[in-house]
């Protein structure tokens, strides 16, 4: 949610990469909406998370850039999971995350774990971790991603998300719980 917000240049990245693949991208920046946390009453009324439930659910593919905190998921993210449930059954879903230090590689595990133990989600088997020193201009308005092998680890999750959104979409839509789903 920082303003500068090295996850943000990596879904931006991320956009741009698979828009060259000729994949039809929606992106949506949690920084421009205002959800309730998940539990609180009417929390899941907000027309927002109806319009971002409604995007999950039409969705192929779901690729997340968020930041690490204490070892695991930013709570905007976890809480967009929360909020739009059942949307995210058997979805492709990719990370993206960036970190303030390695020892937080592993943080993604726990909700990659939850994704596909809760709603049958498959997890991309790729994902990106970056700590602050592969942006350039870190934290400005032209920061970017400045390390080779992020940006090649960027590469291989949108080929590798394509690829498998394009394989997998028959199999999806021929589930007995997906006919007739929009």
């Amino acid at each position: 949610m920082h303003p500068m917000s090295r996850s943000y240049v990596m879904a931006r990245q991320a956009e741009v990469n698979l828009k060259a693949l000729g994949v039809e991208v929606a992106f949506f920046d949690l920084r421009e909406y205002d959800l309730d946390f998940c539990g609180r009453p009417a929390a899941r009324d907000n027309p927002q998370v109806d319009m971002l439930r409604q995007a999950v659910q039409e969705a192929t593919a779901v690729l997340m850039a968020m930041p690490i905190y204490n070892f695991y998921v930013n709570a905007a993210a976890k809480n967009l999971i929360e909020l739009t449930g059942d949307a995210w059954i058997y979805k492709l879903v990719g990370f993206m995350c960036a970190a303030g230090g390695q020892a937080s590689f592993m943080s993604v595990t726990n909700i990659a774990n939850s994704l596909m133990l809760d709603f049958h989600c498959i997890v991309v088997p790729r994902f990106v971790y970056a700590t602050g020193d592969a942006f350039g201009n870190d934290r400005t308005e032209e920061m970017y991603v400045a390390d080779r092998g992020i940006v090649e680890r960027l590469l291989e999750l949108t080929d590798m998300t394509a690829n498998l959104a394009t394989a997998i979409a028959p199999v999806i839509e021929s589930l007995p719980e997906r006919k007739g789903r929009t």
